[in-house]
């Protein structure tokens, strides 16, 4: 089925830019709270690198198996 083979092809580049370029997005954590008086760190969390890596067998996975269905 196309449908497949385009959701792997998508999985695919996802999880090597994953792999590759590494990217991060912000958290905000409290780290003081003493009545109306609050102290926040933001801080860049990155996404780790074995999401890459199931991302990249799972479309590896749906690529030969909409090549075997047709």
């Amino acid at each position: 089925m196309r449908i497949l083979q385009i959701v792997g092809a998508l999985l695919l580049a996802a999880g090597l830019f994953i792999l590759i370029k590494s990217p991060t997005y912000p958290t905000e954590q409290s780290v003081f709270k003493l009545g109306d008086i609050e102290a926040k760190v933001n801080r860049e969390q990155s996404v780790p690198p074995w999401i890459g890596g199931v991302a990249l067998g799972a479309g590896f996975v749906l690529i030969v198996a909409g090549f075997r269905k047709k």
